[in-house]
């Protein structure tokens, strides 16, 4: 007698989810709502259940949320085994085991990997342990910040002015109290939305009382005789006191555990196909192993095949959802993951909301609005279509570019929707930095075409 094995999986096979996270509670539940009926486990290394990260940085630091009561809702039941608070340390591709921290290990049939990214630590360990000195990630993060700020500090300095680093500051100008930003690029989120667009977010930062910084780096945090932080040393030879540092470098990708399991995984993250099966180093898609979620890098068909990281949480429960479909039907029924890229924020009274990939784009045009103004709408264009928008507090057209981003519209934009346009309203660049230097801020991540970060080496065969 022939066994269907996608049958057998889903009545009785064993499910694990290595990723406690949004991700990862989004794919558990739609295995259940998909009829899957046998073992699931997801494993976590924090002590809590899923919880919502984008408040972190905004209402939590406000006070208008707890960080202790950002928990994601069940939509479905999903009868799991939780193993919280132990982290993956290795898996076994072959024997279908992942090793944990406290020594078990955990047997599957198919596996999804959604472990996320974590914060960029400062590089000088000393001084990362001074008090006074904070990450943003966690709820933890979140909640030892939100004190900080309620004790009113003398001065907060935020390293790095990407997305999460100008939250930070805005929140700390909207409770009044001094903030320092320091960039090493020449504006806030150059590195996700260009020179042209980073002109107008320094603008609102100096506007509103911000103390930014650009051109400079930190060469080093100062501590007092108690080992608590007073002061930061900047690449100008400035010295600036302060007594509670963030550090908001961006993130890194938790592929670490993977190291020798074979699997495509490297700091650009974890390669899969569209169907979220993940890559093994030669570029060979293993089908018992899934990703999902800000670790995972896909080829995307809108944007040339490129492998895309996306750090956003509506692409990682698209992408969780679509894994888990995956997972357990035939090969047939399986679908393509191609969520648009999309992020928002909110700083200094300012709605910001992007689609598409703006850091493809090497122009820039201004389609409705100004940006005297900072109310507009900027389209990104890239070999002449356009690939991203981005609005500031103009949300009404995002809808319109993004089908023009699915239509693969021709760039210059022209259209009779469009806005009348003014004398000199023509593409500019983007003026994106270099992307071989470092910056802070990119949501949208071109990681290239090679599946796997490791390169093999070819010994042709003698006769």
């Amino acid at each position: 007698m022939v066994v269907d094995q996608v049958e057998w999986l889903r009545r009785e096979g064993r499910i694990v989810i290595v990723g406690a996270s949004l991700a990862g509670l989004r794919a558990a539940e739609t295995l259940r709502a998909e009829g899957f009926a046998g073992e699931l486990t997801l494993i976590g290394d924090e002590p809590y259940e899923p919880y919502d990260r984008p408040p972190l940085s905004k209402s939590v630091l406000l006070e208008r949320a707890s960080p202790l009561h950002t928990e994601l809702p069940h939509r479905w039941e999903i009868d799991a085994k939780w193993r919280l608070g132990v982290a993956a340390t290795g898996l076994d591709l072959t024997a279908k085991r992942v090793r944990l921290a406290d020594g078990d290990e955990v047997e599957y049939d198919r596996l999804l990997i959604a472990t996320g990214v974590r914060a960029r630590p400062w590089t000088k360990e000393e001084e990362a342990r001074l008090d006074g000195v904070f990450l943003l990630r966690t709820r933890e993060d979140a909640a030892a910040l939100c004190q900080r700020l309620k004790a009113g500090p003398r001065r907060v300095f935020v390293i790095g002015a990407g997305f999460a680093g100008s939250e930070v500051a805005s929140a700390c100008r909207e409770r009044g109290i001094p903030v320092t930003v320091a960039e090493r690029a020449g504006a806030p989120l150059v590195g996700a939305l260009g020179g042209v667009i980073g002109t107008v977010a320094a603008e609102l930062q100096t506007e509103n009382g911000v103390d930014l910084r650009t051109h400079v780096t930190v060469t080093s945090l100062e501590g007092d005789a108690v080992g608590r932080v007073r002061a930061v040393h900047l690449s100008d030879e400035s010295v600036v006191e302060a007594d509670v540092v963030v550090v908001s470098l961006g993130s890194l990708r938790n592929t670490e555990w993977l190291s020798g399991s074979g699997l495509g995984a490297g700091p650009r993250g974890i390669a899969c196909d569209a169907g979220c099966r993940a890559f093994d180093f030669r570029g060979i898609v293993t089908d018992d192993v899934f990703v999902a979620g800000d670790v995972a890098r896909s080829p995307h068909a809108l944007f040339g095949y490129q492998f895309l990281s996306l750090e956003h949480w509506g692409n990682a429960v698209a992408q969780a959802e679509t894994a888990a479909h995956n997972m357990i039907c035939h090969g047939a029924d399986r679908r393509p993951h191609l969520w648009m890229p999309a992020f928002w924020s909110s700083m200094f009274g300012v709605n910001i909301k992007s689609v598409g990939v703006p850091p493809m784009g090497e122009q820039l045009m201004i389609t409705q609005g100004s940006l005297a103004e900072r109310r507009f709408v900027g389209v990104y264009g890239y070999k002449g279509r356009v690939v991203a928008a981005v609005s500031f507090d103009n949300t009404r057209w995002l809808e319109f570019y993004q089908r023009q981003i699915e239509l693969g519209a021709p760039f210059p934009v022209e259209y009779p929707t469009m806005d009348r346009r003014p004398e000199g309203r023509q593409p500019v660049s983007a003026d994106f930095p270099d992307p071989s230097l470092p910056t802070h801020g990119p949501m949208v991540t071109l990681t290239g075409y090679s599946p796997a970060d490791q390169q093999l080496v070819f010994h042709p065969a003698r006769h």
